[in-house]
């Protein structure tokens, strides 16, 4: 009260005005005060009729204890009544201008607003801040979206010329301090002044990471989810501000986490679907993960982002068929933009299943929804879902036959690579099915190849004739092991049944009807063994594979022109990808 009151107590005229403002008490004078304050001239007029009907004292006392600002404002707004000197700064101008509204002063604010339409934009920031704890008196008065429109202009300024001293978008850090309401306000005096969606998304982007920093900080503080659902709520359109697709799906993490409104959660679903073609499969991938960074608790989140990008495509498509009657060069080149997104996301999609593949908690049901979400035709090969298939296969090495089958239903054996196909066809984690359906399509390719002519033959790439023998190589080595070991058995029964009747036929010159038809049944028998020796290749340490193209022309090349190729029997070995 002191440092209050200092000023009053050296003037020599008796103080007959008494204001008191919560424990604050101000002598003043009505002098002074009623002349510049319209508010104290009403009161004090009303209570000068109310004293002279009671004939009490003659000074007058008033409560403003309801004055925006309080104490201090008012103390700087009665210092302008008596021409003490005071400074205007960013942390008083907001409070001193609804002090003076709500006193009905004539000058003291026409001074203030110079000041903020003449302040940095440190200083408008720091007034709009200030505003935070004027409410509602600043919305009324105008003062927030004032201070808001003076910070949308610095930044303009900012971007049209940006200040060589300081480091590129050095701005952007200064909103950090606004809550979300107040950075609403200024989003929207931005775009009032048609500002380029460039800095919307900067200004955007710089108030959502620092927001999210604070929300990791400390996850599980109360606050924490009002904060997210205002961040998200002040976020500007995609039609307005291009925001990151790496920023959204933080942001994304972190409302899941914080478990945000169902609409907050899912308009953000939405809003990464719209960009997820300029995400990485790390920032899908940081969706599903906890709150930790740890383990994987959010699968059915990116199965909607994904199902939901995948039916914009599909409706995108759609409409682009539509017009291609009308022009068809440009539906064309969107096709094939939209075609590329959709791949794109496709790849995106099956590194993401690999990842949450290790994780021995996630179901069937999730890793199918996951991997599963982009449809099989959108994938021009297989191979990625294949390899997210086998690390979930050698993750949970408990499945049985038919959960192993629905593990395999996101992926085409038939759209596999070569590799691949080798690859499934010793790979004993998965099912049988999988496996057949990988064979059986390389026999068709097989079949394909020896019913065509000698010329379609000669003039395939050298690469589909390597395929094609590497398979038929894979297929007769595993045929010949099967041949050796039954080979092997009728030679050793043979040999056992000649030495047993070895000597009755040599001793006896009329053999009966009996031993005729023992021996006629030897001799086919060596028939037999000497037709499956000719089939084993590995005589001579290889083994021989006549060309295909003298089958195809039906017998008019002659044995002469037979390739004889040389092969070393390849090792019986698993190979894994994971």
């Amino acid at each position: 009260m002191d440092r209050i009151t200092q000023w009053v107590s050296t003037q020599e005229i008796p103080a007959d005005l008494t204001i008191r403002i919560a424990h604050s008490i101000f002598p003043l004078h009505e002098a002074v005060m009623v002349p510049r304050c319209g508010y104290i001239r009403r009161a004090v007029a009303a209570a000068t009729k109310d004293k002279d009907k009671d004939h009490s004292a003659a000074s007058v006392e008033l409560d403003l204890s309801s004055i925006p600002g309080g104490a201090d404002a008012f103390e700087k707004a009665a210092r302008y009544c008596y021409g003490a000197n005071f400074e205007i700064n960013a942390r008083n101008a907001a409070a001193l201008r609804c002090a003076a509204a709500f006193l009905d002063m004539a000058d003291l604010p026409r001074r203030v607003d110079e000041f903020l339409a003449q302040a940095a934009l440190p200083s408008a920031v720091a007034v709009l801040r200030s505003c935070e704890v004027l409410l509602p008196a600043a919305e009324e008065l105008g003062v927030a979206c004032r201070a808001a429109d003076a910070v949308a202009l610095r930044i303009c300024n900012e971007a049209l010329f940006p200040t060589r001293s300081s480091p590129p978008g050095w701005w952007a850090a200064e909103l950090a301090a606004l809550s979300p309401a107040s950075f609403q306000k200024v989003a929207t005096a931005l775009r009032c002044r048609r500002a380029s969606p460039e800095v919307l998304a900067a200004a955007a982007s710089a108030y959502a990471e620092l927001a999210l920093a604070e929300v990791l900080a400390d996850p599980s503080r109360a606050d924490q989810r009002a904060l997210v659902e205002s961040v998200v709520e002040v976020l500007p359109s995609g039609a307005d501000a291009p925001i990151p697709a790496a920023l959204l799906c933080r942001v994304l993490h972190a409302a899941v986490n914080t478990e945000a409104s169902a609409k907050t959660c899912r308009d953000l679903e939405l809003r990464v679907a719209a960009v997820l073609e300029q995400a990485t499969a790390g920032d899908l991938f940081s969706v599903a993960l906890d709150g930790a960074g740890e383990r994987v608790r959010n699968a059915d989140t990116v199965r909607r982002v994904v199902a939901a990008f995948v039916e914009r495509q599909q409706a995108a498509d759609s409409h682009q068929a539509e017009r291609r009657n009308r022009r068809s060069s440009m539906s064309e080149a969107v096709d094939s933009s939209g075609k590329s997104a959709m791949e794109k996301v496709a790849r995106m999609v099956d590194e993401v299943a690999a990842e949450m593949a290790t994780e021995e908690s996630l179901g069937i049901s999730r890793f199918v929804g996951v991997a599963g979400a982009v449809p099989k035709e959108a994938r021009a090969c297989h191979d990625g879902v294949y390899r997210a298939v086998d690390i979930y296969l050698k993750t949970h090495p408990a499945l049985d036959e038919i959960e192993r089958e629905k593990v395999c239903s996101v992926m085409d054996p038939l759209k596999l690579s070569y590799q691949a196909r080798l690859h499934a066809s010793q790979n004993k984690r998965l099912p049988l099915q999988a496996v057949l359906s990988a064979l059986y399509y390389d026999q068709l390719k097989l079949r394909s190849a020896g019913s065509e002519d000698a010329d379609d033959y000669d003039t395939r790439s050298a690469a589909e004739q390597a395929r094609a023998q590497a398979m038929a190589d894979a297929s007769l080595a595993r045929e010949n092991e099967a041949l050796r070991s039954e080979l092997a058995r009728m030679q050793a029964y043979v040999s056992g049944m000649q030495q047993q009747h070895s000597k009755g036929s040599a001793s006896s010159r009329a053999a009966s009807p009996a031993e005729k038809k023992k021996k006629a049944s030897f001799a086919f028998l060596g028939s037999v063994s000497r037709t499956l020796s000719k089939l084993n290749p590995f005589r001579g340490g290889g083994w021989a594979i006549k060309d295909t193209a003298s089958v195809a022309d039906g017998g008019r090349h002659n044995s002469s022109n037979a390739v004889q190729q040389h092969v070393v029997k390849p090792k019986r070995r698993r190979f894994s990808i994971s």
